[in-house]
C-alpha cells in the first residue's frame, strides 16, 4: 500500500459534516465515492479534523492508502474530475506521497481556523451560507482585547459542546485574534486541537462583547466558571473555515 496526503477545499453548506453517515451527504462519503470510481477500491480516508455540518475548509488535510503508486497529479486530477461529475462542492488542491507512518490526524501539530462575520445592516446576497450576518454594530477592538483573556492553557468547559467526546476540556489556545476589514470581522484561532463547538462558542461569546452586553471581565468570568450555561450564543457553522493544518 502507498500512502498519499490530500489537501482539500470544500463548501460545507450542503453536507451533513465530514464523517460518513448512512443516507446522508457527507464530505468523507463523497470523496470515498470518487476514490472508488477512480481506483476501483473501497477505501477509508482519514482526516485531520472532522468538520461539522455547514463548516467549510480551505486547507483540510487527509490521507489515503492506495494499492498502486499513482502519479500524484493523476490522483488529484482524477478525483477532481469524479467530484465534479458527482456535482460536489469539493476540490482536491494538492496530493503528495508521504511515509507510511504519516497520519493526517495524529501527526498534526497545529490547526488554523477562521470565523467570518458580516457586520452591516444589509443581509448577504452572495455569501449567505459562508458568513455569520450580524446587523448590529460590533466593536472589533473590544472583541480582540477580550479574546486575549482566552489565550493560553485553560479548562474550556464553558466553551465546548455538552456532547463533546474529548476526555479533557483542557486545551492550549495559541492565538485568538479579531480583525475588522470594512464590513467583515475575522476571528483567527490557532491551537494543536480544539474541542467540539469551541470556536463557534468563542465567536458567539465575543459577539456579546462586541455589542456591549459583556465586558472582557465577563468573558473571563465565564471561562473560569467552567459551566456550559455561562457560554454566550453558539455561532452558526456558516462562518467557520478550517484554513490550514501544520505538521
Amino acid at each position: 500500500m502507498v500512502r498519499f496526503k490530500l489537501t482539500l477545499e470544500y463548501d460545507g453548506s450542503n453536507y451533513a459534516g465530514w464523517q460518513r453517515q448512512k443516507n446522508l451527504r457527507t464530505i468523507q462519503g463523497s470523496i470515498e465515492n470518487a476514490i472508488f470510481h477512480f481506483s476501483g477500491q473501497k477505501l477509508t480516508i482519514t482526516t485531520a479534523g472532522r468538520t461539522d455540518a455547514g463548516v467549510h475548509a480551505m486547507g483540510q488535510v487527509a490521507h489515503i492508502d492506495f494499492e498502486k503508486n499513482w502519479n500524484t497529479n493523476t490522483v488529484r486530477d482524477a478525483l477532481n474530475a469524479h467530484l465534479q461529475k458527482q456535482g460536489e462542492d469539493i476540490a482536491v488542491l494538492n496530493v503528495q506521497n508521504v511515509p507510511d507512518n504519516f497520519d493526517a490526524r495524529f501527526c498534526a501539530t497545529k490547526r488554523h481556523y477562521l470565523f467570518k462575520i458580516l457586520n452591516r445592516r444589509s443581509p448577504p446576497a452572495l455569501n449567505t451560507k459562508r458568513v455569520w450576518w450580524l446587523p448590529k454594530p460590533l466593536d472589533a477592538d473590544a472583541m480582540h482585547k477580550a479574546a486575549q483573556k482566552l489565550v493560553g492553557q485553560h479548562d474550556f468547559t464553558t466553551f465546548r459542546s455538552a456532547y463533546c467526546q474529548a476526555k479533557s476540556p483542557v486545551r492550549t489556545l495559541e492565538r485568538l485574534d479579531i480583525q475588522r476589514e470594512g464590513d467583515e470581522i475575522f476571528l483567527y484561532a490557532q491551537a494543536r486541537s480544539f474541542l467540539h463547538h469551541q470556536i463557534r462558542s468563542f465567536a458567539g461569546s465575543l459577539m456579546e462583547v462586541g455589542i456591549g452586553r459583556w465586558t472582557a471581565e465577563d468573558l473571563e468570568a465565564a471561562l473560569h466558571a467552567r459551566n456550559r450555561a455561562r457560554c454566550g450564543v453558539v455561532a452558526p457553522p456558516s462562518g467557520l473555515y478550517l484554513m490550514k493544518v501544520d505538521y
